[in-house]
């Protein structure tokens, strides 16, 4: 796996980060790769139940990295060679592809998360801020809108007329500020350890209904009632009574940490094909 990502997994937690501290973890084309080969990666880690998402350095992302509007691949991109016509497309997967791993992604953002870096948290399941943290919808800056999948993660965040004024101005938002958009779901003084201390809690839960419990609320928020309520009902049938769950029950009976067997759910597109 590339350097510019590194990964630690302890105690079925991902610790992964950005790791191009020089530029401010800013994306180039070998950055987006790597960032998908890790989300790739991770997706199908049945011992992963928790990844926690960071920067290294100064900041969390800055955007793009300037040196590609010079870029003549880049700017090509993904029309020309073959990294487009299917979606989430190659600039959209380094922030959707969090939304497809199959437990729960925790951001933990400081300094700057502009452009590309702001889409790449919105992805997460939740975003923990340093009071510091300066976020911005910044494409427009360069005369273009966000296009690595905000059109889809900042609906579930925000109100559409403040989606649009971000959009439209690119303004730079500090932490607080985002916290009461809706933009970061906390603030703290500690984010990254935050983050790790909330995931070693979901660690600790029945792995199959957490990653069933993100799968039902991605793919049921924005449709109907009818069919989430089917949803709802077919997970849990696949739950209820399997030997994870059963543990969880004993575990609390008997006073006692449960001891989880692996996951069995490979991926998110399993259970698409069992719904």
């Amino acid at each position: 796996m590339s350097a510019l990502v590194t990964v630690d997994i302890q105690d079925h937690i991902a610790d992964v980060r950005l790791n191009r501290a020089d530029k401010m973890n800013a994306l180039n084309l070998p950055m987006f790769e790597a960032i998908i080969e890790t989300g790739q990666q991770l997706s199908t880690n049945r011992d992963v139940r928790a990844v926690v998402l960071s920067g290294e350095g100064k900041g969390f992302c800055a955007g793009l990295d300037l040196g590609n509007f010079t870029d003549a691949e880049f700017l090509s991109e993904p029309f020309g060679t073959g990294r487009g016509g299917f979606y989430p497309n190659f600039y959209q997967s380094p922030a959707y592809i969090w939304r497809a791993v199959p437990v729960p992604v925790i951001c933990a953002l400081h300094g700057v998360a502009y452009g590309g870096g702001l889409q790449i948290a919105l992805g997460a399941d939740i975003r923990i801020a340093h009071p510091d943290t300066q976020l911005s919808v910044m494409e427009i800056k360069w005369g273009l809108i966000p296009d690595m999948s905000a059109s889809q993660t900042l609906r579930d965040l925000v109100r559409l007329d403040v989606a649009k004024e971000l959009v439209f101005t690119g303004r730079v938002v500090e932490a607080e500020e985002a916290q009461a958009l809706g933009l970061v779901t906390s603030v703290s003084e500690s984010p990254r350890e935050v983050a790790l201390e909330m995931a070693e809690g979901i660690a600790a839960r029945n792995p199959n209904a957490i990653s069933c419990g993100k799968y039902l609320l991605n793919n049921t928020w924005h449709g109907s009632d009818v069919e989430g309520l089917q949803h709802e009902e077919q997970l849990q049938a696949r739950i209820i009574s399997s030997p994870n769950q059963v543990e969880a029950v004993m575990s609390v009976m008997e006073k006692r940490a449960p001891g989880y067997a692996q996951r069995d759910i490979a991926d998110f597109g399993e259970l698409q094909e069992n719904n």
